[in-house]
């Protein structure tokens, strides 16, 4: 894997996945947000990281996090680009 990220083999991998977008689709997957208790969980262990004071198994859960928020992260930039393509963007 020298030379190659795991973003962007996701990256890669994920491609024929967001072929399969419509406009609809795309803009839903843009707007994701984690829901509020989600979000606070994220919050609490990413403070705790900065002390350096995760357990194990939160220091887990927060990779785990981290991982998913990648994955995400590449879908929405991808379903970004499409909606950013379609004719009638003019943003």
């Amino acid at each position: 894997m020298e030379g190659i990220t795991e973003t962007a083999i996701l990256d890669k991998m994920l491609e024929p996945v967001t072929r399969c977008f419509t406009p609809a689709v795309a803009k839903q997957i843009a707007e994701l947000r984690a829901d509020q208790a989600t979000q606070a969980r994220i919050d609490e262990l990413a403070a705790k990281c900065n002390e350096g004071a995760l357990t194990e198994a939160e220091q887990r859960e927060y990779r785990a996090y981290i991982e998913a928020i990648d994955l995400i992260g590449i879908l929405q930039a991808k379903a970004r680009g499409l909606i950013a393509s379609l004719p009638h963007n003019n943003s």
